[in-house]
């Protein structure tokens, strides 16, 4: 997997670069990781809905063809799109998005954090009041409260256009979390986010992105086959 980090560039010009890079690949053209940080910008997702925009104000909102609902980029996030051929990688939509998940768990757990799955609910989850417990998230979750205790510290949303993958993922770093105020994140009335920082880990952008990016190569790099 070839890694490029782009530094911050605005999320419309990314999102088109992707598009044309997945309309031009072929079977032998190599996987990609693109890490970046965006400006202030509200993604919706080809699903999203209206009302879910509370009060975006001055920052744009940008109409993307990814799942998902709509969620915050800016400041302080390491955004990583992976561009992966999934068909040679023999795996389905499924298996990629458990990786993208695994990729940003062992992420966080190198930062001594937990990240925790919520079913139904894609994206990383962490407990605020102890980020670094590893008790598992136990029985059905509360219907009136799906995600007591909890805080989204990652979100996920991709599309794949034959059998290759786009947009990615986002963890929250070191940010301003009030634009998230702003929404329903991903579509969920009342649910906290937060970022590394705000769970005692201080770390750079630089170094957080290298890690992620580490992950995610493990997960999707191909071994070599070696022939007698």
């Amino acid at each position: 997997m070839i890694v490029k980090t782009l530094g911050r560039v605005e999320y419309l010009p990314t999102l088109e670069a992707m598009r044309a890079f997945t309309a031009a690949r072929d079977a032998d053209t190599p996987d990609e990781l693109w890490l970046c940080e965006h400006p202030p910008t509200f993604t919706q997702g080809l699903a999203g809905k209206p009302e879910h925009l509370l009060l975006p104000g001055d920052i744009p909102v940008v109409a993307t063809e990814r799942g998902g609902q709509v969620t915050y980029h800016g400041p302080g996030q390491v955004t990583a799109y992976p561009l992966v051929d999934l068909r040679r990688l023999g795996i389905f939509v499924k298996e990629y998005v458990f990786r993208l998940e695994a990729a940003i768990i062992q992420t966080l757990d190198s930062y001594g954090v937990t990240g925790l799955r919520v079913a139904s609910a894609p994206g990383i989850y962490v407990r605020p009041a102890d980020p670094g417990g590893h008790a598992a998230l136990a029985g059905p979750a509360d219907p009136t409260h799906a995600f007591k205790g909890l805080a989204k510290v990652a979100a996920l949303g991709i599309k794949v256009s034959r059998h290759c993958t786009y947009h990615g993922l986002a963890l929250n770093v070191a940010m301003d979390l009030e634009p998230f105020l702003r929404i329903n994140p991903c579509g969920y009335a009342g649910l906290e986010t937060t970022s590394l920082d705000k769970l005692g880990v201080f770390t750079d952008w630089s170094t957080a992105a290298n890690r992620l990016a580490e992950r995610l190569s493990a997960q999707f790099d191909i071994p070599e086959v070696k022939t007698p």
